[in-house]
């Protein structure tokens, strides 16, 4: 079998990597896809076969220091004769060309392997949590903190986000952040907390305080209604924050090694509550 080509994903390659990403059952990557082209923090690659089918597929979003490798896909033919180490390779360069430090990733069962050849550690694990939705808000279950976005936020939202992930994430945020989108949970001094959805599903939160995080999820329990459920992500640290979750109703959905390569982060896991995806943080 000739050894596929790799290039930079281009925005004629979303449709036909989604489509075979989706085939795979591997789940609906158009809405990441189309974000990581179109975004500066992201770096994507594409494996072509000698008939130009994409059979393989890889994501780098560097944030500052920091570089997040995801999305990395073979096809099952494919799969085997090395193409997922180049492909991790590939976005590997991509972040060390650009200054990353420290590179992280969230391993499959079926990745995990490669990734700690390739000299990765697991760091910690995250927990998903789930809970369904609650019936629709009155005057007295809506938590008065919780307000829609404003421009002036953005600042304080990169730092807020900056002392939990350790990385600098601002030109993912202010592209993601919308007045639809994102909630600010209001403190004495400005936000302390928010979440910030992602047109794929994902919701990156950051709270300092567990009752903060709480009334942030409490709220997103709200909007969501009783026919749907609702997803977070904690990380194992994270103790008190699981113990009021599951007091709250949310149970554990599933977990995934997250694994680090190079220089330590400076970070706080426990006040993170959530995540864009785990392509990127």
């Amino acid at each position: 079998m000739p050894t596929p080509r790799l290039r930079p994903m281009r925005p004629y390659d979303l449709q036909p990597a989604a489509a075979a990403i989706l085939a795979d059952e591997w789940g609906d990557r158009r809405s990441w896809f189309s974000f990581a082209l179109g975004s500066p923090a992201c770096h994507a690659v594409v494996a072509e076969d000698g008939e130009g089918n994409v059979v393989g597929t890889g994501v780098a979003t560097v944030n500052g220091l920091v570089g997040w490798i995801g999305t990395i896909w073979v096809a099952p033919a494919h799969r085997g004769h090395g193409l997922g180490q180049a492909l991790t390779q590939w976005t590997i360069d991509a972040a060390d060309s650009l200054g990353c430090r420290t590179l992280v990733l969230v391993a499959t069962d079926r990745g995990r392997p490669l990734y700690e050849r390739m000299g990765f550690e697991v760091q910690t694990w995250y927990r998903t949590m789930e809970a369904p939705g609650l019936p629709a808000p009155d005057s007295r279950s809506i938590d008065p903190r919780i307000r829609m976005y404003r421009p002036a936020d953005l600042d304080t939202i990169v730092a807020l986000d900056r002392r939990a992930t350790g990385e600098d994430r601002r030109d993912v945020i202010a592209t993601l952040v919308s007045i639809d989108g994102t909630r600010i949970l209001e403190g004495a001094d400005g936000p302390a907390g928010y979440v910030i959805r992602a047109p794929w599903g994902g919701g990156a939160t950051v709270a300092p305080s567990v009752s903060d995080a709480q009334a942030i999820l409490q709220a997103r329990r709200l909007a969501s209604g009783p026919e749907k459920r609702v997803r977070c992500g904690i990380l194992l640290e994270n103790m008190a924050g699981a113990e009021t979750l599951e007091a709250d109703g949310w149970t554990e959905a599933w977990r995934a090694p997250r694994l680090i390569r190079g220089e330590p982060l400076d970070w706080r896991p426990e006040q993170i509550w959530g995540q864009f995806n785990h392509a990127m943080g």
